[in-house]
């Protein structure tokens, strides 16, 4: 489990005020598939927040424990049904992304260079 300073929480926090829950947890519990699919949402998003269907403060406490040991993520906040959790992208995928605009932004770099 990835351990953050106080100040990075406080700036995640921020940047996860105006999310949207992407996986929901419901009376079944945490299974492998829930795992997987927010093992997906955080590398496509690194800030993700879970939504819980449960009544069970100490469920949702477990479930959030059980995310952060399993993905290698930090937890971030538990508010009410809802936990934020967040887990940087490695920095080898990041440079292997590409850019937005693809070859359109090329053929403009390229025009821009010609005299």
């Amino acid at each position: 489990m990835q351990q953050l300073t106080s100040v990075q929480v406080r700036e995640l926090r921020a940047k996860a005020h105006g999310l949207n829950p992407v996986v929901s947890i419901s009376e079944n519990g945490l299974n492998d598939a829930v795992l997987k699919e927010i093992d997906v949402c955080l590398k496509a998003h690194e800030l993700i927040k879970v939504r819980v269907y449960g009544d069970s403060r100490d469920d949702r406490l477990a479930y959030l424990e059980r995310i952060c040991q399993e993905l290698d993520a930090a937890p971030v906040q538990h508010i009410g049904k809802l936990l934020v959790v967040y887990r940087p992208a490695p920095a080898d995928a990041a440079a292997k992304t590409p850019r937005r605009g693809g070859a359109k932004e090329a053929r403009r770099t390229k025009r821009s260079f010609q005299g």
